[in-house]
């Protein structure tokens, strides 16, 4: 019987090998690359085209925009991810990757016995903190975070993932002409650029294309759609828990930091040619060393201290980024955040949220809203603490005031800022449609208190299906979720409508407008009811007008 089964399964092997549909050497710009056609499963197999560590510009010089990739003779073997770009490990004491780096990966599903055509191109932008980050993501031996197999197949897109220069070597700008800064974005529309003119090649559409990323990412897709460089480019876009209306996404100070840098290596900071000259001759690993992320011992809350961004440079960046709706009006976007993605920064700030066992203070939450609102003074201080302890009464629970500095960070950081890019983009769409969600589905992490939501990042596992890549590490009602996002992410980038495509959906997600705010929750219980309307109104309406219009001091 044991026999019996085995050649069963040959002879199924066999004749799905004989059906399957492979793109084979395929002919881009650069030359000709070869990837790996893989077959998953054996009774009902799926097929897909795997392509890693194809050159989309050419290595790039220290503080200079990439260049066109000369080509290459001969068959490119795309099996392999690239190095990341050169960035401070996670503890800022070394550095890591190249900086040749380049490059991106294709993932092409095959779901027919002939090769795919036409189909719709998903480009992911990773997060970060522009400080860290790359193609593949974080990994356990060969589980990548940003594998792009699963969501591919299940939603029947082609996905494409890519590096960019992040740390100094991305986002260092003088202010002015001598080092302008935004060389990471310009990476970014070089890779959409360069998928523009090839993912026909690989069976994709060049007119449908969606770029969607996370944190850095999200906010690096919001400026993609803003910047006059890519109008036409992009069809659609998702920014998750991050836009480029985020306080931290934009700069407002880089001479500051360009200074900071400098010092660190040596180099002169009376004359910003002659900083930035040095810097461009300084060891790029020294360089990268020099800018570090101080998390101990802050003054302020950390999202003061994030330091290297874009800039608006007059030319990627032309306006500020409230000023530059028009060149998204005919792009579907589609944006969202975590009901409690301030967490992250939050434990950071006041560790104590996240020990059962000590107490926080309202003296503590007090001065935690005061430098958040720290350029408005004691007048945005006193009426940020008024509203967000208005529900305290006398004697508020120690988990309503962890939870009070969460929300305040989850606002101020993301929630707020994705609110007023949703509404910008509504109000100045031609064709462009809107959508608006709240990701709840709590966090995972034992560490965390049970009362813990969606913390910061943890909607990536969904969106990359590693509750299915990964069935016993996750719970039913994770594949559940997962599977959902998928649905109307895959939807939303076939079609411009998350409801309708090749992929069934729990419930009708409707579009928002800036009228009534409507947004879908998103958790295991996803029914009719998840639509809901006016997003943290009151909250949004502080932070956007109260607050805004109160003098800066």
């Amino acid at each position: 019987m044991a026999r019996w089964i085995a050649l069963t399964l040959a002879f199924a092997s066999l004749l799905a090998a004989v059906h399957a549909a492979s793109l084979g050497v395929v002919y881009t710009e650069g030359g000709f690359v070869q990837g790996t056609n893989k077959q998953i499963g054996i009774l009902n197999p799926k097929y897909i085209d795997i392509f890693k560590g194809i050159p989309f510009a050419a290595p790039p010089e220290i503080l200079q925009k990439a260049a066109k990739h000369p080509g290459w003779s001969g068959t490119l073997k795309a099996t392999d991810f690239k190095s990341r770009c050169l960035q401070v490990t996670l503890s800022q004491t070394d550095t890591r990757g190249s900086t040749d780096c380049l490059y991106l990966n294709i993932w092409a599903p095959q779901p027919g016995r002939s090769v795919s055509t036409n189909m719709p191109v998903m480009v992911w932008i990773y997060g970060g903190a522009y400080l860290f980050g790359s193609a593949e993501g974080a990994n356990v031996l060969s589980n990548y975070l940003y594998d792009g197999e699963e969501l591919a197949l299940r939603g029947n897109v082609i996905v494409v993932t890519f590096n960019y220069r992040v740390g100094p070597l991305g986002f260092l700008s003088t202010g002015d002409a001598n080092s302008p800064g935004n060389y990471g974005l310009w990476d970014q529309h070089m890779a959409i650029a360069w998928v523009k003119r090839n993912i026909a090649a690989f069976g994709g559409n060049p007119d449908n294309i969606t770029i969607f990323g996370e944190s850095a990412g999200g906010a690096s897709v919001s400026l993609q759609t803003l910047t006059p460089y890519n109008v036409g480019l992009i069809k659609r876009a998702i920014s998750q828990s991050g836009t480029g209306l985020c306080p931290w996404a934009i700069q407002r100070d880089p001479l500051f930091w360009a200074k900071e840098v400098a010092l660190n290596v040596g180099c002169p900071v009376d004359d910003t040619a002659a900083l930035a000259n040095c810097l461009r001759i300084t060891d790029p690993k020294a360089l990268t060393l020099a800018y570090k992320l101080d998390l101990t011992k802050l003054d302020y809350p950390v999202v003061h201290y994030l330091g290297l961004s874009a800039v608006i440079d007059g030319d990627f960046i032309p306006d500020e980024p409230a000023n530059l709706f028009h060149n998204a009006a005919d792009v579907d976007y589609m944006a969202g955040a975590n009901n409690m993605d301030g967490h992250l920064f939050a434990g950071m700030d006041l560790s104590v949220i996240n020990k059962p066992l000590q107490n926080i203070s309202p003296v503590e939450v007090e001065k935690l809203i005061s430098d958040l609102t720290l350029p408005k003074g004691s007048v945005g201080a006193d009426l940020g603490y008024q509203l967000y302890t208005v529900n305290w009464g006398p004697n508020p629970e120690q988990e309503l005031m962890k939870r009070t500095v969460i929300e305040a960070e989850t606002d101020y950081i993301f929630l707020v800022p994705t609110q007023e890019s949703l509404a910008y983009h509504a109000m100045t769409s031609r064709t462009g449609k809107t959508y608006s969600y709240l990701f709840s589905h709590p966090s995972r992490m034992p560490l965390y208190p049970s009362w813990v939501g969606a913390d910061h990042a943890d909607d990536l596992q969904f969106i990359f299906g590693k509750p299915f890549t990964t069935p016993l590490g996750f719970r039913t009602q994770d594949r559940n979720v997962s599977g959902a996002m998928i649905a109307y992410w895959t939807n939303f980038a076939a079609t411009g409508d998350p409801n309708n495509g090749p992929s069934k959906v729990p419930t009708s997600w409707l579009p928002y407008n800036a009228q009534f705010g409507q947004y879908l929750e998103i958790n295991n219980d996803i029914t009719f009811k998840s639509m809901k309307q006016g997003l943290r109104s009151h909250y949004v309406r502080f932070w956007v007008h109260t607050y805004r219009s109160l003098p800066t001091v």
